[in-house]
């Protein structure tokens, strides 16, 4: 199949502002420390932003603008750029009255901010001496760097969850709870911390700028003050996958190439039957996710430096993949299909704990999903050892038909397994795009 024409959505960053002024590219402390200078919000939340230094001909132009509006939400489908800030938040109020302002109020600074604009109007330096600024600034300039804000809402929302299985149907929606919404089960060789996990709205902030993301996520917080109270966050650098064709396969933090079968943009025949909700899959008081999608985010740490001791053929024959080139053991290509039949001294050469092999969709029944992740390094914890992994994001139509079983069986049977540690698990459903006038949730609470 030939490269579709890119969309707004897919096209690499502009190289010209919203209002056709040419852009430069920028050799700063943010293009060389990644997410240095952010530690307002990754210390309240817990984490330490890490980067990688960049030359300043690497540096992408970053004032691209995707539209906020469509009929996808952004940030799914979009090409994957190259920083992210998630955050889950709890809601701390019982008034309807109060979520739904907020969310309203969200909408209006969120659409301003993807355009590279202000929270509101001058809202940075220009509402007096005497006021507090509403909107914290240091994205000043920057331009909107192709960011994308992607709103979720996730089980405690409607009623009892794995966050408080005691909780009432504070907003009157437990009606109106799609039934694929469930936490998401315990799988074998995870460790899952609950403050690393759950929350009842999700925001994935993902631009080509890391001050842009975090300046994102750090206004909708203090936005919400008195409504809702960050539960955890979780910053990203070097996407650990590709939705377009243009995009080269990245690499992940054990050093191989990751995401080299992932659902790509223009398969829309593939992403209507795997990621997107269809009219049939709820009932009438839940068709406000009809269009929309299933979130899955696990922050996978990875024990890195006992994998640095394994010698190449054994990492090569934990994954199924050459190192270098990427290529399935046995083919020549990255993209060439894997052969599971090749064998070499009567052994396959994938071998049958191979993780190529295991997620393969020949082995899970046709099953896929949509892969969006990060990767992460959070400092070294007590021990010396160095706090780095994946932070594992994926979308599909129905977690417990595709993700969780799946997941199963790489849990039990994946030979990578002895070198991850999943200890963050959630599960968000995301409502379809927005309309002109319409607000995150507006379906939800008026559908």
């Amino acid at each position: 199949m030939t490269d579709p024409t890119p969309t707004p959505d897919e096209s690499a960053p502009a190289d010209s502002d919203a209002s056709g002024t040419p852009t430069r590219q920028r050799f700063s402390r943010r293009a060389l420390l990644g997410g240095a200078g952010v530690g307002v919000v990754a210390a309240a939340a817990g984490g330490v932003a890490v980067g990688r230094a960049t030359a300043a001909e690497q540096v992408p132009h970053t004032s691209g603008v995707v539209p906020f509006r469509g009929e996808r939400q952004a940030g799914i489908v979009t090409a994957v750029q190259d920083r992210l800030h998630f955050a889950s938040f709890d809601v701390i109020t019982d008034s309807r009255d109060d979520l739904i302002a907020m969310l309203k109020t969200w909408t209006s600074a969120a659409e301003r901010m993807t355009r590279g604009e202000t929270t509101v109007e001058d809202g940075a330096v220009g509402l007096g001496d005497y006021t507090p600024p509403a909107d914290t600034g240091e994205a000043l300039g920057l331009g909107a760097a192709n960011l994308t804000l992607t709103i979720g809402f996730g089980p405690g929302l409607f009623g009892p969850s794995a966050s408080d299985p005691h909780r009432r149907d504070r907003f009157g929606i437990a009606d109106r709870k799609p039934a694929a919404l469930v936490d998401l089960p315990a799988f074998a060789a995870e460790k899952i911390e609950p403050s690393r996990s759950f929350g009842d709205i999700c925001i994935q902030a993902c631009a080509d700028d890391p001050q842009v993301a975090v300046h994102a996520i750090r206004n909708l917080a203090r936005m919400g003050i008195g409504v809702v109270a960050v539960r955890w966050s979780q910053l990203g650098f070097g996407r650990t996958s590709s939705t377009t064709r243009s995009q080269e396969t990245p690499r992940n933090m054990f050093g191989f190439k990751d995401g080299t079968a992932n659902i790509r943009s223009d398969q829309t025949d593939v992403l209507d039957q795997w990621v997107w909700v269809g009219k049939d899959d709820n009932p009438a008081s839940a068709q406000w996710m009809t269009g929309g999608t299933y979130l899955v985010a696990r922050r996978i740490r990875m024990d890195i430096e006992p994998w640095d001791r394994a010698n190449l053929l054994e990492q090569e024959q934990i994954i199924g993949r050459t190192k270098g080139s990427g290529a399935p053991l046995g083919q020549q290509d990255e993209f060439d299909t894997p052969d599971f039949n090749v064998t070499s001294y009567g052994a396959p050469m994938i071998p049958r704990t191979a993780h190529v092999r295991l997620a393969h969709p020949d082995n899970l029944g046709g099953i896929q999903v949509l892969r969006r992740g990060y990767n992460f390094t959070d400092g070294s914890d007590g021990f010396g050892h160095l706090d780095a992994g994946l932070f594992f994001i994926a979308f599909n139509r129905d977690n417990g038909k595709q993700f969780v079983p799946m997941q199963q069986v790489l849990s039990r049977q994946d030979a990578m397994t002895e070198y991850l540690i999943p200890n963050g698990s959630s599960t968000f459903a995301i409502p379809p795009g927005l309309q002109p006038g319409e607000w995150w949730g507006q379906g939800l609470f008026e559908g």
